[in-house]
């Protein structure tokens, strides 16, 4: 009579410890892994709206850039501005790709007459991704700027017709 053995089973409920560092642990049968550290337990998910506004708020950070977004968009947010209680859309003039651990942001900028326009596109390049990596752990694969327009030292905001009406 022979005697068959069953096949090794691996344990993947502990830790691996030795060899390479790895960014995830495997847990046995779909459970939650209580004997996982804490930190390993469960997933991190990272909107596009983190991504827009942590990339907006780095990209106005720039001497040089004096607004963001296309035309359209700039007027429909000057009105938005104004109104009371409204708060500044600070994701105006970004899009972005966001993946599991990557992410592509294209940026609309307007930039100030005088300044480098391709020193300001650096600079903002530069900063947007070293502010997305730091913050959202994220990389960023790459950061696309379009500058639509430049700042004229004379021009004026332009006011909602109803200040000039009435006193």
């Amino acid at each position: 009579m022979t005697t068959e053995t069953a096949p090794a089973v691996k344990d993947v409920s502990a830790p691996r410890t030795g060899g390479p560092a790895q960014n995830t642990t495997a847990v046995s049968g779909g459970t939650a892994g209580a004997g996982q550290p804490a930190a390993d337990r469960g997933r991190t998910s990272i909107a596009d709206v983190v991504v827009v506004k942590v990339a907006g708020i780095a990209a106005r950070e720039i001497p040089g850039v004096y607004d963001m977004g296309g035309g359209l968009s700039r007027t429909i947010g000057a009105v938005r501005d104004r109104v009371p209680g409204g708060r500044p859309n600070v994701g105006r003039g970004v899009k972005v790709e966001v993946g599991e651990r990557q992410t592509a942001i294209d940026l609309d900028l307007v930039v100030e007459y005088g300044v480098p326009v391709m020193d300001v596109a650096r600079d903002v390049r530069e900063n947007v991704v070293s502010a997305v990596e730091r913050i959202t752990g994220l990389e960023v694969v790459e950061v696309n700027v379009t500058v639509n327009d430049v700042r004229l030292p004379d021009e004026e905001e332009s006011a909602p017709a109803a200040d000039a009406r009435v006193e």
